[in-house]
């Protein structure tokens, strides 16, 4: 199984309360986590936040329970849509290591499936969902690689949004069939954090098999950072390779490689 990882760690400005969720999770076995920023555009106006660097957070990152390695901290922006002109990629989209949309209406869902330049897209959890989840634009969404998401945090707080949580995963995952499907705590305090063994048995209550509850903490995840760096670097066609300095710092393949190319 891959790295475990928690993908929706939500923003606070208190830094402390930030820095004990993330060494919760160390704690806990996830290998890899994500700050969630949160924007709700105002009518065609938009503010995105300049994310925190790691450095900013801790001066020791937090090492993952079991390994000798510190945790990997990603940031990610997601972009709560109402209107179609709240999502319009920018160049501070490229500030971010993830991008989420959490589409309200079923128009902006098919768009975010169809068109949308996103890593994530979110499903509801506080309510009902507003509209039924349709074959064409899921199955659009899961050939390009983009998963959904479900956060379990709200089966914690009270029992109403639990109903909705359980309510809408299951409506989801009936229409996906399991496939690219990453639960995600979108936890605020630490003690709303679950182990990833705990999470893939929540996975079970919404009627995902064992494997893809397991795979929704694992390998789907590493699937949407990989989907991220693709994104990023024109679809993987072309990436970025640092130029030697020095003529004599070229390695033998680097110098076959270029007399090959000329």
């Amino acid at each position: 199984m891959s790295a475990f990882m928690d993908l929706n760690i939500i923003y606070s400005s208190d830094k402390k309360r930030l820095q004990s969720i993330i060494e919760t999770a160390a704690h806990l076995g996830y290998s890899c986590v994500a700050v969630n920023y949160v924007v709700e555009p105002q009518q065609k106006k938009k503010e995105i936040p300049v994310p925190l660097r790691v450095m900013e957070m801790f001066e020791n990152v937090p090492v993952v329970q079991g390994k000798s390695t510190p945790i990997k901290i990603l940031n990610r922006l997601t972009i709560l849509a109402s209107d179609a002109s709240h999502f319009r990629p920018c160049t501070e989209f490229k500030q971010y290591d993830l991008v989420a949309v959490y589409p309200k209406t079923e128009k902006l869902f098919h768009a975010a499936c169809m068109t949308f330049d996103v890593d994530i897209i979110c499903i509801s959890v506080n309510e009902k969902q507003p509209f039924h989840f349709k074959r064409p634009p899921v199955n659009g969404a899961i050939e390009r690689g983009i998963v959904f998401e479900i956060c379990y945090a709200a089966l914690i707080r009270d029992s109403n949004t639990r109903r909705y949580t359980i309510a809408n995963a299951i409506s989801l995952i009936e229409v996906c069939k399991g496939k690219n499907v990453i639960v995600s705590s979108g936890a605020e305090r630490a003690l709303e954090l679950r182990g990833p063994y705990d999470i893939a048995n929540i996975g079970l209550v919404f009627s995902l098999s064992e494997g893809d509850a397991k795979a929704a903490v694992s390998s789907n995840c590493r699937s949407v950072v990989l989907h991220a760096e693709t994104r990023a670097t024109a679809s993987g066609v072309l990436h970025t390779v640092r130029k030697p300095q020095k003529q004599e710092e070229e390695s033998p393949a680097f110098k076959k490689a270029r007399t090959d190319l000329a």
